[in-house]
């Protein structure tokens, strides 16, 4: 649970520091996600001291997703996070609409900026992996899964799409340059 309260204030700080301009956040809980309920907890206690009102949208399929997307983005200081990617929803919809809309988004998957979409935040996927992996082969060797402790994410990656930043209008902050794990052009 502190996991998901440390990554969604500091997805919020992103989102802030990229678009300087947003005062409106739509934060995305697609159902069967897990991540969702802490995140948006942090971001509404880290939301007034960032001047920024945080709204939660749920879906579940395609259609839910434009639906919310279109109705939200009537103000030109929104934007959108999504938390946990989009099982079973084409994530080329919420890239294309996010563009169409021109709404800065954060998302927590890097596939999402590598295929057009603008931020991503959150924890390394291979570290992940490998952290697993090693609790596998330690219970092959035979300790007992009950006995192990619970990790959350140590390494985080920041992903920014430059094109897609250019093409909404975003000046990319140095400082947020700098701590980028990688830079699309």
């Amino acid at each position: 649970m502190l996991y998901e309260y440390g990554i969604g204030a500091k997805c919020l700080e992103l989102l802030k520091e990229i678009a300087p301009g947003v005062k409106r956040v739509a934060f995305f809980q697609i159902a069967g996600i897990a991540a969702g309920p802490g995140q948006f907890g942090a971001m509404q206690a880290s939301a007034p001291s960032l001047g920024v009102d945080v709204h939660p949208i749920h879906a579940r399929d395609a259609g839910e997703i434009e639906h919310a997307i279109s109705a939200f983005a009537g103000a030109a200081d929104s934007a959108l996070i999504l938390a946990g990617g989009a099982p079973g929803i084409d994530r080329n919809v919420i890239i294309n609409l996010a563009a169409r809309y021109r709404l800065p988004t954060l998302y927590s998957d890097p596939v999402f900026v590598t295929g057009g979409g603008l931020i991503a935040y959150g924890p390394n996927r291979v570290d992940q992996y490998r952290r697993g992996a090693d609790y596998v082969d330690r219970i092959l060797k035979g300790e007992k899964p009950a006995v192990l402790p619970v990790q959350a994410p140590t390494k985080y990656e920041l992903v920014i799409n430059l094109k897609t930043a250019r093409a909404l209008g975003l000046q990319v902050p140095d400082a947020l340059l700098t701590r980028a794990d990688e830079v699309i052009e």
